[in-house]
């Protein structure tokens, strides 16, 4: 077919609505204008082959930056997919924004290192070539390497920036580029808007070759060294204590084993086993669960519970594929036969939070961070302590960064979030998987020498603060339908909430993207910042609400749903906690119904 006749294909199909309108516009742009040159053959092959379903996917928007950067389904072609052009731009932009930030004569340099997903390796590569052509030295991070270590090498070797190329725990048709500041941590405002800016308006992606750069000495590769150093610094969080404990460790076919056994064994735990069934490197997760490894699943401990109980394991934990999130499964006793079960994020940060206030030096000056859809336990949990937990941020461990290096990083204890993100010291700015992993393994090895189970250790906890009980749910919306849907439904509990949720009033919103709070005879007063897309609704009962937002990272929307019974209204543990999850079965129940979910 000729361009026009190319072109008069597409206009017909936008009038058949076999595509939208705004994929017509991207997939025009790919076939006439010179910067996607390298793509238009492989558009043209798609329309003269009708694959009208999947262009539009691939060109329906411009993928987005995110809470964790740019994140995506892989697809060769399509502005709306991860594929060379989409990871270039990201790429090019930051290297443009970067050098134009620091100025003329800077010294520039990035680290850039990638997990264990199909294509992660040739778009490490790219990257490299991309910030060499720029001008930046390249600090490569060679095989595949954990998210918080990448953040690590870009303090350590004292980078401009870095780029980590993994999609977590999404599945695995996808990938991304997450993109990191000198600090370590996930660009915040104004750089986030910069890089976006530069991404948008790039035009031409400069390349080196990566072999003659690597001889060249421009690029560097550094693994074996930034290893041994990550590994260190993560021993500085590490306390003195009981170590016979068993572990069953899953890396769900990720990059875990390079850093979290490393540490166990550092850390005087000898009897850690990888679970073989996960053990192996894979971008297709063969071995989990609608191959999604997500330790936030409790349908991905199955397998591994079952080997824990037939070899008598003492504690299951498991990494998400880049290991910067853990999850965990324990029994319920010490007693023979016990049953298990898995912990939730909001669990676990709890957990983790009592833990590091009763091993370091307290004082007041001392604090911790978590967000603003995080359990209040762990707040609870600083307050019995003396120290200040900071808790009004919105999802994203860049957000938990920022406090640490606004607080003071010398008073910094704790930061985590309800998703299974966990991070002590100060040697990182992102969540870490491997403190993490040596934190818990710390603390049921010390509970196991007192009797005692995590379980029976949250239990404590709920006796002394309430019991806290939390659930999230969260509704795929794929698409430009996915996405129109999601849009609606933030405006239904912004403008027009549900009057009652479970059989308790909603006495008050909180609106985040207008920072505004609505109480329930409609009056109005300002909410300090932050601002982002985030409602929170108030329940007439005393620390029970709920909490929607969209995804930053995943075509899909998130409830937050917290119960609570205050420590002196506490009679029978056991029963209070069934009667707040049964309480958060009705809160879904009303949700669903109310957002047409």
């Amino acid at each position: 077919m000729s361009d026009q006749a190319l072109l008069d294909a597409v206009e017909a199909a936008t009038k058949a609505e076999k595509i939208t309108p705004t994929a017509a516009t991207h997939i025009r742009e790919w076939l006439t204008e010179p910067k996607y040159a390298d793509y238009a053959e492989q558009v043209a092959e798609h329309i003269t082959g009708e694959k009208w379903q999947a262009l539009d996917d691939a060109f329906w928007t411009i993928i987005p930056f995110g809470t964790g950067g740019r994140r995506g389904r892989m697809y060769p072609i399509g502005s709306n997919a991860i594929n060379d052009r989409t990871i270039g731009e990201s790429a090019q932009g930051l290297a443009d924004y970067v050098k134009e930030t620091l100025g003329e004569g800077a010294e520039l340099s990035c680290a850039i290192a990638r997990d264990t997903r199909h294509r992660s390796e040739d778009f490490a590569r790219l990257c490299a070539e991309i910030m060499v052509a720029a001008g930046f030295k390249v600090y490569f991070l060679s095989g595949y390497r954990s998210t918080p270590e990448l953040s690590f090498a870009v303090r350590y070797k004292n980078c401009s920036c870095g780029i980590m190329v993994t999609a977590s725990h999404n599945p695995p048709s996808d990938n991304a580029v997450k993109v990191y500041w000198s600090s370590g941590a996930q660009v915040l405002p104004p750089h986030d808007k910069g890089i976006i800016d530069r991404v948008m308006s790039t035009q031409e992606i400069k390349r080196a070759s990566f072999d003659e750069a690597e001889a060249a000495g421009q690029i560097v590769r550094c693994e074996e060294e930034v290893d041994r150093a990550f590994i260190d610094a993560v021993m500085q969080q590490a306390t003195p204590g009981p170590r016979d404990l068993k572990v069953l460790y899953s890396p769900l076919h990720g990059v875990g084993t390079t850093c979290v056994v490393p540490a166990l064994e550092r850390d005087g735990f000898e009897n850690v086993e990888v679970f073989a069934l996960q053990a192996e490197p894979s971008g297709d997760f063969p071995n989990v669960p609608g191959h999604v490894s997500n330790p936030e699943n409790p349908a991905v401990f199955d397998a591994i519970i079952g080997h824990a109980m037939n070899t008598g394991a003492d504690l299951c934990l498991a990494t998400d594929p880049d290991c910067d999130r853990i999850g965990l499964a324990a029994p319920l006793t010490l007693e023979a036969g016990s049953d298990w079960r898995t912990l939730t994020g909001n669990q676990i940060g709890a957990l983790l939070s009592d833990y590091v206030c009763e091993t370091r030096k307290l004082t007041p000056e001392k604090f911790q961070v978590t967000t603003l859809v995080t359990t209040k336990l762990i707040e609870r949990i600083g307050t019995s302590y003396n120290i200040k937990t900071v808790s009004d941020l919105l999802v994203g461990f860049k957000w938990i960064a920022q406090a640490i290096d606004a607080g003071g990083p010398e008073n910094f204890l704790y930061g985590t979030e309800e998703s299974h993100g966990y991070m002590s010291g100060t040697h990182v700015r992102d969540k870490d998987g491997a403190v993490a992993s040596m934190l818990a393994c710390e603390l049921a090895a010390k509970l196991k020498s007192e009797g005692k189970t995590l379980h029976e250790k949250l239990d404590d906890l709920f006796w002394q603060h309430g019991v806290h009980a939390e659930r999230t749910i969260s509704v795929m919306m794929p698409g430009s339908d996915g996405m129109a849907r999601m849009k609606e439904v933030m405006a239904q509990f912004r403008t027009a909430p549900p009057a009652t949720i479970g059989g308790f009033d909603v006495v008050q919103r909180r609106d985040y993207l207008q920072n505004i709070t609505t109480k329930q005879d409609s009056t109005t007063e300002p909410l300090p910042q932050p601002t982002g897309d985030l409602v929170i609704l108030e329940l007439s009962a005393e620390g029970n609400y709920i909490a929607c937002r969209p995804s930053g990272t995943e075509p899909k929307i998130k409830f937050y749903m917290f119960a609570y019974t205050p420590a002196e209204m506490l009679h029978d543990l056991e029963d209070t906690k069934s009667t707040l999850d049964a309480r958060l079965s009705e809160f879904e129940e009303d949700l669903r119904k109310f957002a047409g979910v």
